[in-house]
């Protein structure tokens, strides 16, 4: 079997570098990628290589882990609804210190050392994210009416100011956002690292929206990859609950993303090695892709 050779990479490769060339790519980092020393520098070296090929990437993440992490060593419990973490105060105190700090202050490190220019920004930074208090409704049974339910300071995007990020990108600088806004009366609120990364996306108008995940992507009912799926099909997935748990949010996320006018989503593994680079530049790619 022929072995391609670094040569025979490259120029696969070309066609797609060509084609980026220019674009906003969208990139919501999360998972396992982020906690393990090689993957951390995998991905800051990815990075790196598609801003020096042209592209304008930028970077959304979560940290879920690290901020468990931080709450059990202050001995403050962690409650979650609907997949959401309560956040009260003590709670949000954490998240922004967690977030816009530690873990924010890491990836541009990492960054930085292979060469790039990160520059980290929290969503409060410049008007970034503005927020308002998410209200989660929640139909348990269809013969009992819907319940609201109160996840303390916890966002939903309301609007994206996206100028901050085009000074830094225009300049060469690499954007590192932390998922945090601020409300009309300045409060901090806790967002949802994939919402976030969609409403960048859109606001931008990002050619690709790439989010990195613990699954190689969306599978069908054997367990096997599906490499492309469309946005009929996916609702339609949705509604049969062949697509379900973590995958549903991120779905949605993707879907509202291809309405606002992304090109295209890609959900891809990041415990694979490279694995930016192989969705982007590479023919079969190694991920699913959502598109209109």
């Amino acid at each position: 079997m022929h072995t391609p050779s670094v040569a025979d990479i490259l120029i696969e490769a070309l066609p797609y570098i060509r084609r980026f060339s220019g674009m906003t790519v969208v990139v919501k980092y999360g998972g396992h990628a982020m906690v393990d020393e090689k993957l951390k520098d995998d991905f800051a070296r990815d990075i790196t290589l598609l801003k020096f090929i042209g592209m304008n990437p930028v970077v959304v993440h979560g940290g879920g882990p690290q901020i468990n992490k931080v709450l059990e060593q202050m001995g403050i419990s962690s409650t979650f609804v609907k997949g959401m973490r309560f956040t009260d105060e003590p709670t949000m105190d954490v998240v922004e210190m967690v977030l816009g700090g530690k873990v924010n202050k890491s990836i541009v490190a990492q960054i930085n050392k292979q060469g790039g220019k990160a520059v980290g920004l929290s969503g409060k930074d410049g008007g970034l994210i503005q927020a308002k208090k998410l209200k989660i409704v929640h139909h348990e049974d269809e013969s009992k009416p819907s319940e609201i339910i109160d996840p303390g300071l916890v966002g939903d995007v309301t609007a994206i100011n996206p100028e901050i990020i085009h000074t830094l990108t225009s300049r060469g600088f690499i954007p590192i956002i932390a998922p945090v806004g601020a409300g009309a009366s300045g409060e901090t609120y806790n967002i949802n690292a994939d919402l976030v990364a969609g409403k960048v996306a859109a606001a931008l108008s990002a050619g690709r929206l790439i989010f990195i995940t613990d699954v190689d992507g969306l599978l069908d009912v054997a367990g096997k990859l599906v490499s492309t799926v469309d946005k009929l099909s996916a609702r339609r997935m949705i509604k049969d609950k062949r697509i379900s748990g973590g995958m549903i949010p991120k779905m949605e996320c993707a879907l509202e993303a291809l309405e606002q006018g992304i090109e295209k989503v890609q959900m891809i593994n990041g415990k694979r090695r490279h694995a930016l680079l192989l969705e982007l530049f590479t023919d079969k790619g190694i991920g699913t892709e959502v598109i209109a």
